[in-house]
């Protein structure tokens, strides 16, 4: 007959870790799925009426922002010191720089190559390793940044979409979108660098916030500052498209704007940090790609988009493998698995999540 403890311990031994993320890992894919969702609609838009990617980023974050800042109230609890503030307005200009690049990136090259682009701020994971990192492990991460190379220069060349895939053995048939092209790596260097900006900001909001709920707090301050620091940016494309005379009278997309502003800046915000907090997955890593893929190959049937499911799957896996060899872990002298200082997967805070919206 079993005794009481022998019983706790059974069920101990049957209970697993996973299965208590799986709704937060539920979570993560459906916020990931609105945000990708969101960005195909602020492509459809762009594209189709020529409107200003800096006014429409700009209208979104003033909302955002303000959102932000009745949800988070930075001026409320502890009082932060300007070691914190200071870097959160700085990481505001990285942050304003990043989403006009990813704006332009994302109306020349198209959704699929924009998103996939923006996991180039893995390549920061290959500098760590030069500047602070075993000198025996470079040459692994080396192989990791070429391999990303190689995709971005596979994207580059219509490998994603049936019209230039080289696995396309057949007519592609006539879809509803097809201002995507063959590109040079010049073309993409726009949205890789606002994948590495991205990357950047992630960092400085790691080091400066130590605690959940000081991240949060500082993150209001940082989308106000990326607000403000758009602003004369936005009324000087606003001056100069009106000057010219194109682009006075656009149709406004309500539907775009608001997946934008609600799904594309304030959920997915939350939702990576739930990833980061509690499933330790960080923005730049193979799990969360591997995520991202399946939700942009339901929006591409979905949009009827020119798209080649082999090439973007080889693509994505060539992706996956740079990712994974840029930020490798190694194992430490006491033989337990850490990474290595690759910037972007750096997870400063495994402490418990605070109540969402504290």
């Amino acid at each position: 007959m079993m005794t009481p403890r022998q019983i706790s311990e059974d069920r101990g031994v049957g209970s697993s870790p996973h299965f208590s993320h799986t709704p937060l890992q539920i979570i993560h894919v459906i916020g990931n799925f609105l945000r990708i969702w969101s960005v195909y609609s602020m492509y459809r838009y762009l594209s189709q009426t020529g409107a200003s990617v800096v006014l429409f980023i700009f209208s979104c974050l003033i909302p955002s922002s303000i959102l932000f800042l009745v949800l988070q109230k930075p001026w409320k609890g502890r009082a932060l010191s300007n070691q914190q503030v200071v870097p959160s307005v700085i990481n505001g200009v990285i942050t304003a720089l990043y989403f006009i690049l990813w704006g332009k990136g994302l109306k020349s090259c198209g959704p699929v190559r924009a998103i996939l682009a923006e996991y180039s701020g893995a390549v920061l994971g290959v500098l760590s390793a030069a500047l602070y990192g075993r000198k025996g492990h470079i040459w692994k991460k080396v192989g990791g940044l070429i391999a990303m190379l190689a995709s971005f220069y596979f994207l580059s060349q219509g490998w994603a979409m049936a019209t230039y895939s080289p696995f396309t053995f057949k007519d592609s048939p006539t879809t509803e979108d097809q201002t995507e092209e063959v590109l040079g790596m010049g073309e993409m260097v726009v949205p890789i660098l606002a994948g590495i900006l991205s990357a950047l900001r992630r960092v400085i909001a790691r080091r400066v916030s130590l605690k959940n709920q000081l991240k949060r707090r500082l993150n209001a301050i940082t989308i106000t500052s990326a607000t403000c620091f758009l602003f004369p940016v936005a009324m000087w494309d606003f001056i100069i498209g009106s000057t010219s005379g194109s682009s006075v009278q656009l149709p406004f997309s309500t539907w775009a704007f608001l997946s934008t502003t609600l799904f594309g800046v304030i959920l997915i915000f939350y939702v990576d940090s739930i990833a980061e907090e509690r499933l330790h997955m960080v923005f730049s890593s193979p799990r969360h790609l591997m995520a991202a893929g399946g939700c942009i190959i339901v929006m591409e049937i979905v949009y009827n988009m020119d798209f080649s499911l082999p090439g973007f799957i080889i693509c994505s896996l060539i992706l996956g493998f740079g990712i994974y060899e840029a930020t490798a872990l190694e194992r430490g002298k006491k033989g337990s698995f850490q990474q290595s200082e690759p910037l972007d997967g750096v997870l400063e805070d495994q402490g418990q999540m605070s109540p969402l919206p504290t």
